[in-house]
Order: C-alpha cells, then structure tokens, then sequence
C-alpha cells in the first residue's frame, strides 16, 4: 500500500523539478542570447534600426520580358 502513496508524490517531485530545471535553463538561453556577443546587457543601449524602404531584395518587382 506504501508504495501506490509513494510513486504519485515521487511522480510529482520529479515532474516539478524536471520543469523547473526546463524553466532555469529557457531563461538563461533567452538572457545570453539577447545582446550580441562581446556586448554587456547592462547598462541598456538602445541601437537605432535603419528603416526598411521596401521589401528585401529589389526596391521594384522585377519585370519579364519576353
């Protein structure tokens, strides 16, 4: 009987320390990642971002000639 109480809890412990280890690590993968390397996250730096004129490629479609 001891063991039908004891796998449930011992199911739950090691489901909450398995997404809390997830947890820990997806945190620190979106923190390292989130300035470029060589860079520190503190102070902020703000980067202006050069506007885009039109879509990536060519400012016009391309036109076919036959």
């Amino acid at each position: 009987m001891i063991t039908f109480t004891a796998m449930p809890s011992r199911e739950l412990a090691c489901g909450s320390a398995a997404a809390l280890i997830t947890l820990g690590l997806s945190l620190t993968f979106v923190q390292t990642t989130s300035v470029p390397p060589g860079a520190n996250a503190w102070p902020v730096v703000f980067v202006q971002v050069q506007p885009q004129h039109a879509w990536f490629g060519q400012p016009e479609p391309a036109v076919l000639v036959d």
